[in-house]
């Protein structure tokens, strides 16, 4: 299979297929991703920018001829749907949980003619999670007080419960699986979570702790982290979980 036309719609299908050694193949990335030096190598040309996460250019990306056009999210069924009535082939994942993302590493790996590179990928995520919960061992687990959204206050869902779980905490808020929801605050006092991880979407790590701190019903250490490394189903989401673990003070991981 020759190196196929691909445009990314999607922060995480550009760090997966950058993780895959694919970014070769990129002509076309929205504003919000973080493609590397070599994107779009294998065309000749620089990805270009055709928009926003929520509001690419359509024209745009029917310009760039693209093979597949991936897309990620529920929030974007619509540019997906948009894609495919221009005739474009689209690659459309809505991962919930852990186990999903780790599957669609293989699967955004197929979509571009690299199985091996896919399955090399999901493996080496598999064996850090397994040093991560080899080091946690018996532990006792920390509660655990994710907030994804902060106005209002919102507990994250989907894969975020499983990466609380896997780094060695408890998260008592939300299901793995399940939408991220507004909490109310009284419910968090009363599970008296032991450490509050604020990874504000859109907001990388830009976000005042003391913020969060300074609310009455928080009273545990507030950790600001870049939103990626939990927001985002890709390969940044298992160094998230690394980094959950060092704040957790599991050993190796500080």
């Amino acid at each position: 299979m020759s190196d196929p036309r691909v445009v990314s719609l999607a922060p995480s299908a550009t760090a997966t297929l950058s993780a895959l050694g694919a970014a070769e193949c990129l002509v076309g990335v929205t504003h919000h991703c973080d493609p590397p030096f070599d994107a779009g190598s294998a065309h000749g040309t620089d990805p270009v920018a055709v928009g926003g996460w929520i509001t690419p250019s359509l024209d745009r990306v029917a310009a760039l001829d693209p093979d597949v056009v991936f897309t990620s999210d529920a929030l974007q069924a619509d540019v997906a749907d948009g894609c495919r009535e221009r005739g474009l082939a689209v690659d459309h994942r809505e991962p919930a949980t852990l186990e999903d993302v780790l599957a669609d590493f293989r699967g955004i790996a197929r979509t571009v003619g690299r199985p091996d590179a896919g399955e090399r990928l999901a493996a080496d995520a598999r064996e850090r999670l397994e040093a991560v919960a080899d080091a946690t061992g018996d532990r006792p687990r920390p509660v655990v007080y994710c907030e994804e959204w902060s106005e209002p206050p919102m507990a994250a869902g989907n894969w975020v419960p499983d990466a609380i779980r896997a780094a060695g905490g408890r998260y008592p808020f939300v299901e793995a699986g399940e939408r991220s929801r507004e909490v109310d605050p009284t419910s968090v006092a009363a599970a008296d979570p032991d450490h509050v991880v604020v990874h504000v979407c859109g907001r990388g790590d830009r976000v005042d702790a003391a913020s969060v701190a300074d609310r009455e019903w928080i009273d545990a250490p507030v950790h600001v982290i870049d939103d990626a490394l939990l927001n985002q189903p890709s390969p940044a989401l298992i160094d998230g979980i690394e980094r959950l673990a060092g704040l957790f003070g599991i050993d190796g991981y500080s």
